[in-house]
């Protein structure tokens, strides 16, 4: 190791070295989405039960606490989705979790962190909401015109995918190699 001014640097790696694992930018994306979307989600019930909805910004940007039995954005609201829902995030975890042993790319770790995190968010109120284990229902409390009420997680979820299809058009695969 070589010393500038004090501090260590790194060696450089060695040309045709394989790329350093991205693991913990998948963790740290992660863990920063779900722990703002559970505080979010605490707040949001404890400022917004029983309220009116509240203008931030006009008729722009409201905050309206909602529970969900559905997916993202509402969608499939009737109520025997929600334990279908839970199973579906497990699985999307796993295969996460699984995919991050191999992860070379850091878009692709943001992306997979993004979508891990907005996952365990609502797969966590699933679990411990009410009405009981895996058919909780999801807090919502954001709401912007024409659109349905959604929450952090729902727009990690959405960031997620929409950076994950950016990456394969551009052909970057998750071991960093391009097609």
């Amino acid at each position: 190791m070589q010393a500038t001014r004090g501090a260590p640097v790194a060696p450089p790696e060695p040309i045709g070295a394989p790329a350093p694992r991205r693991a913990w930018w998948l963790a740290l994306t992660a863990a920063v989405v779900l722990v703002a979307d559970v505080i979010s989600k605490h707040l949001a019930v404890a400022r917004l039960s029983g309220r009116a909805p509240v203008h931030v910004v006009g008729t722009l940007l409201q905050l309206t606490l909602r529970r969900n039995a559905g997916a993202a954005f509402s969608i499939g609201g009737g109520g025997g989705e929600t334990v279908v829902f839970s199973a579906v995030a497990v699985v999307v975890a796993a295969v996460i979790v699984r995919t991050a042993r191999t992860l070379r790319s850091r878009g692709w770790a943001i992306a997979l962190g993004l979508l891990l995190g907005g996952a365990l968010g609502n797969l966590g109120d699933r679990i411990f909401r009410a009405p009981g284990p895996f058919r909780g229902h999801v807090v919502d409390w954001i709401e912007l015109p024409h659109w349905p009420v959604f929450n952090l997680a729902d727009s990690a979820i959405v960031c997620g995918a929409v950076l994950a299809m950016l990456l394969v058009l551009l052909g970057i695969e998750t071991d960093g190699s391009r097609r």
